[in-house]
């Protein structure tokens, strides 16, 4: 009798009060469009950055890509990232289905402008992005975490460590390294970032990673590896870049970061 009157009261209360879940709009694709913005990177780039972004989203193969889902709609929010609890949010999560909400989007990205920030914490951002999704009022039949960035981390906790916690809860991670060429780079970058990215920040299902290596090629870069996100089909590799998938268990130095920074702290009191 005890039992029937739980599941009675139980089945009252969940028709009255359903699970948040259960007021989840569902889309396509949850996107977290995550972009370094570590003081690694100068004002002209950071500009760069954000235009590549906004270009990519506008552009009709993106919008064709969105438009061609089975329910014709993504969810997306942009966020810049630097250190550790150094996150914020340029474009909120946002629902888009057409041409007029991509713009709305892409125009926002492309009129915002602040200052970098410091240090270099991907696993931080990774945490951050997996939180953000984890609580969007949307369900996705897949979630991403897009991470740009030209360095590797040095600050919270291992990378590989965020990755594997934030692929446990079912995200994938997708990689864009900027390997282009200057002063602060070839200070406080590696030469290799293409496959630290590869090794020990990307991971799950289909995950990939395409390294920039001229800013002139980012927004094309862009713009071909948000349409391989949005139709799920990473199948060949963007124009003008390399396309590299996921490679567990291979060996290599995850913390190269760390090392770095507590090498170079003494001299330098930048990120």
């Amino acid at each position: 009798m005890l039992t029937f009157t739980l599941l009675f009261w139980t089945s009252l209360l969940w028709g009255l009060f359903p699970p948040a879940a259960a007021f989840a709009r569902e889309v396509d694709l949850e996107l977290v469009l995550a972009v370094d913005v570590s003081r690694s990177m100068s004002a002209e780039e950071l500009e760069l950055q954000r235009r590549g972004y906004a270009e990519a989203l506008g552009s009709p193969e993106v919008i064709k890509a969105i438009e061609g889902g089975l329910l014709g709609r993504i969810a997306l929010t942009y966020l810049e990232w630097a250190g550790a609890g150094s996150q914020r949010v340029i474009v909120p999560w946002t629902e888009i289905s057409d041409a007029t909400q991509a713009g709305a989007v892409a125009l926002r990205i492309g009129s915002y402008y602040d200052a970098s920030l410091r240090r270099t914490s991907i696993s931080s951002a990774l945490r951050y992005s997996a939180r953000s999704i984890e609580t969007n009022g949307f369900e996705g039949m897949r979630r991403v975490i897009d991470i740009s960035g030209d360095g590797p981390n040095n600050m919270g906790i291992p990378v590989a460590a965020a990755r594997d916690e934030v692929v446990a809860r079912g995200i994938t991670i997708n990689g864009l390294p900027l390997m282009t060429e200057d002063i602060l780079s070839e200070m406080w970058g590696i030469p290799d970032l293409d496959l630290y990215y590869t090794r020990c920040v990307i991971g799950g299902a289909g995950a990939f990673v395409v390294p920039v290596l001229t800013w002139d090629a980012f927004p094309a870069a862009v713009k071909r590896k948000m349409v391989l996100e949005i139709a799920s089909a990473p199948a060949a590799p963007p124009i003008g870049a390399q396309l590299f998938k996921a490679q567990e268990k291979a060996p290599y130095d995850c913390l190269v970061g760390e090392k770095m920074w507590k090498q170079n702290r003494t001299y330098f009191d930048i990120p």
